[in-house]
């Protein structure tokens, strides 16, 4: 993973125009139950033609499109990663935000699946959202035995 696969966030101004743009598809496909969408695209004034291309777009990317406009109107960066893109340790650690032995850690107490690829662990990108999702549904349980315990002690918080 290289710094360069990140989307920075965007400006004000781009962040404007995907939030009005989201909302616009959002509009176009909650009101459509075609298997494609023309959209037409208006060019600069200065370009000499004829009619204005038109692309035939399945809902599905329309959808994939809206949402990376909402994290660019939220003005959050962003990752666009294959499914089956295996990481190294360390891009995981830097995923998660954790140190990469921490990564390893894991892989050996089997929370995290890898495979070998020589004497080099990979993670597949699904199975890192996999461990990811599992860790906050684990982490949300805990806080809701920590409240309960809390009420059961009476413990203001």
């Amino acid at each position: 993973m290289k710094d360069h696969d990140v989307l920075d966030p965007a400006s004000a101004a781009e962040a404007q125009m995907a939030a009005v743009a989201h909302q616009c598809l959002l509009v176009a496909l909650d009101h459509s139950k075609a298997d494609h969408i023309n959209v037409i695209l208006e060019l600069p004034e200065n370009d000499a033609g004829g009619a204005a291309p038109v692309l035939a777009l399945p809902p599905r990317a329309l959808r994939f499109f809206a949402d990376v406009l909402r994290q660019m109107a939220k003005r959050e960066p962003m990752l666009l990663m294959p499914q089956k893109h295996e990481l190294t340790t360390q891009d995981a650690a830097n995923l998660l935000n954790v140190s990469r032995p921490f990564v390893v850690k894991e892989i050996e107490a089997g929370h995290l699946k890898c495979r070998l690829v020589g004497a080099h662990r990979r993670i597949e990108f699904e199975e890192l959202r996999r461990y990811m999702a599992e860790q906050k549904r684990r982490s949300e349980e805990q806080l809701q035995d920590l409240t309960k315990l809390s009420e059961a002690l009476d413990l203001e918080f």
